[in-house]
């Protein structure tokens, strides 16, 4: 069963992804010809965010996160240090006892 802290896992990893690939494998990219590091990086962000994604809509339809809240969560995943800051703020007021 998916709770809310699997979405808090899922937030954080999937923005630790999205941060490997805009700060690390992208200059490795363009600045020292290192083509590998977004090839190696792309796919593990792509999976993370679709998992992300799957978890997100999940508790949407578990009653778990509200409409506004689901529409933040994607919109911050497009956003480096984003998920970092839905994960910190907006998941903050749940009730981890009921919801792990």
């Amino acid at each position: 069963m998916l709770t809310i802290n699997t979405l808090r896992k899922a937030a954080l990893i999937e923005g630790t992804t999205l941060v490997l690939l805009v700060l690390i494998a992208l200059p490795l990219k363009y600045y020292y010809g290192y083509p590998e590091a977004v090839r190696i990086m792309g796919p593990i962000h792509g999976m993370a965010f679709l998992g992300y994604v799957f978890i997100l809509t999940s508790s949407l339809s578990k009653n778990q996160i509200t409409l506004a809240k689901w529409m933040i969560a994607l919109f911050a995943a497009f956003i480096p240090f984003g998920s970092f800051i839905f994960e910190r703020f907006m998941l903050k007021n749940t009730n981890p006892i009921t919801n792990d």
